[in-house]
């Protein structure tokens, strides 16, 4: 199979230039009147550079916030506080930012602080971004409950509002109900004046059904789309091969790629991008190189990530030479290698059993204070370790890491720890782990108990009946995590495997509560068991 003939070409666009009418009618001269301005308070747009310094204050009024606001101390305390400056830009900013973390209920106690301020004024756009918030993670329930709160207090629904539904349900875990559910929205908008599919639309589902490799929905949907009025753009061709380059599925990739072709648009390096990546991970690096070589000689420059994505993919292949050429060719070009570079790099040696040469590059960060700290570096370097069959160095490494808190350490480091601790059968380790993560304050959430419970599958010791991990939590119980509520008694979470299912016990005096897909419910024991329905 050979390339497209794609980058060869070059696509020439003309456009009419507009034609100036001059109407003498218009030359008025302007009579003596009184201005009388009546100002909102609400935020109205900026042009220029004032929407740059703009958009630069509010980020750091939302950060002001964000740093102000604890467990013990209300993000609607701290809102008030600052009430003569936060507006609707701002709320918006902070929906984005708690959407980023597992606070995302504060999402909903912010939206009740607007509807209480004057300048509030219901609008789609608020409620869009919030069923959006909601989608992404995972609470359909919410997300629907908004969208009916919409339309209860006035608002009409619109397209931007649709895709933000579309989009929610396609987050939820059973992707055929979420897709036929999707698809009955989008034939509903087709007969709603005011909601009609946008090419936004279009792009969403595409990707959700290259993604759930449905060739034939695409097909049909890019039939529509051509019969419509609507017309694809750069971001429709690159979600569809991002989205069956990462399914592995070249052959369609391409194909969309010469569809691309067909509706005279270049590739950006987005584009580019994508094809590196996707030959890449299928190893068929004759093509990766070739895409790299039309790049250089494209208009459009590679990026930082474009190396990373060779690196990558070479160090998968076990060519550590290939990745190394790649750094030498990325600094040779006038790039500087990123955090992201490094790690990339350490991972590679990783694979190629080359520990050593990982660790000078690790300490090579850690001793230059140009470099970026961040926690993803140090778990390249454990993950190294611990795909090595080293747990132990991986475990000294993070006693003096920990220690001299040269690197920050969140539940990302410990899940990657315990899940290597478990595998080797190290019960001292995993114990020493767990009491360290409690004096952090580091509150396991559900995804954590989860991978937990796939690693102890995986134990060469976990074939007896039952293991049980006990969790001390200070502040926060873990199954009420992301609800806000004070506890102030140390809780036990007893986590049981039993012939496939997992079962979360809450010894406490606390009411039940549900959240989310899960609820917590209060057993004949007096204990509270937390259950999936």
């Amino acid at each position: 199979m050979t390339l497209p003939s794609y980058f060869s070409g070059s696509v020439q666009l003309s456009f009419p230039q507009p034609k100036l009418i001059h109407n003498p009618c218009l030359n008025l001269k302007r009579s003596g009147f009184c201005v009388i301005r009546c100002v909102s308070t609400r935020p109205g747009k900026r042009s220029g550079h004032m929407t740059r310094n703009g958009s630069s204050e509010a980020q750091e009024l939302v950060s002001l916030v964000m740093r102000n606001f604890s467990d013990k101390k209300p993000l609607v305390s701290t809102l008030d506080k600052y009430v003569k400056f936060v507006r609707t830009e701002h709320c918006f900013l902070l929906f984005e930012e708690l959407g980023k973390t597992d606070n995302w209920l504060q999402c909903l106690e912010v939206f009740r602080w607007m509807q209480k301020q004057r300048w509030y004024i219901a609008d789609n756009g608020v409620y869009s971004k919030l069923i959006s918030v909601m989608g992404k993670k995972g609470q359909i329930r919410m997300a629907m409950w908004l969208f009916s709160e919409m339309r209860n207090s006035g608002c009409r629904p619109d397209t931007s509002v649709y895709n933000s539904v579309i989009s929610a349900h396609l987050h939820s875990r059973d992707k055929s109900k979420a897709l036929e559910k999707a698809m009955s929205y989008f034939e509903k908008m087709k007969g709603m004046e005011r909601c009609s599919p946008s090419i936004v639309t279009y792009n969403i589902l595409l990707r959700a059904f290259a993604q759930a490799k449905n060739v034939e929905r695409v097909d049909a949907l890019l039939k529509d789309l051509d019969e419509s009025i609507v017309t694809p753009d750069i971001f429709t061709f690159n979600g569809l091969m991002d989205a069956y380059g990462k399914n592995g599925m070249i052959k369609e990739m391409e194909h969309v790629l010469s569809q691309m072709k067909s509706n005279q648009l270049k590739p950006d390096i987005i584009t580019f991008n994508i094809l590196i990546d996707s030959y890449g991970k299928k190893q068929e690096f004759q093509k990766m190189e070739q895409v790299f070589k039309s790049l250089l000689q494209s208009k459009e420059k590679p990026t930082t990530p474009t190396f990373n994505s060779m690196i990558t993919n070479y160090g998968k292949a076990r060519l550590r030479e290939k990745s190394e050429l790649v750094l030498e060719k990325m600094i040779d070009l006038g790039y500087k290698p990123s955090y992201i570079t490094y790690e990339c790099l350490i991972v590679m040696y990783g694979h190629c059993d080359c520990v050593v040469k990982a660790r000078e590059l690790f300490d090579k960060v850690l001793e230059s204070e140009k470099e970026i700290k961040k926690v993803s570096t140090l778990n390249s370097m454990l993950d190294t370790y611990c795909m090595n069959g080293l747990p132990m160095e991986a475990h000294v490494l993070f006693e003096s890491i920990h220690s001299a808190k040269t690197f920050p350490i969140d539940s990302s480091t410990y899940k990657l720890l315990y899940k290597a601790y478990t595998k080797a059968d190290m019960k001292e380790l995993v114990q020493n782990l767990l009491t360290c993560m409690d004096k952090d304050g580091i509150i396991p959430n559900k995804k954590f108990f989860l991978d937990a419970l796939g690693a102890f599958g995986s134990a060469p010791t976990n074939q007896k009946a039952v293991r049980d991990i006990k969790v001390l939590s200070k502040q926060r119980d873990p199954v009420a995590h992301g609800t806000g509520s004070n506890l102030s008694a140390n809780k036990i979470l007893e986590v049981k495997k039993g012939r496939g299912r997992a079962h979360y016990y809450r010894i406490s005096n606390c009411m039940p509560t549900a959240l989310g897909d899960f609820s917590v419910i209060k057993t004949k024991k007096g204990e509270y068991q937390r259950v999936s329905f």
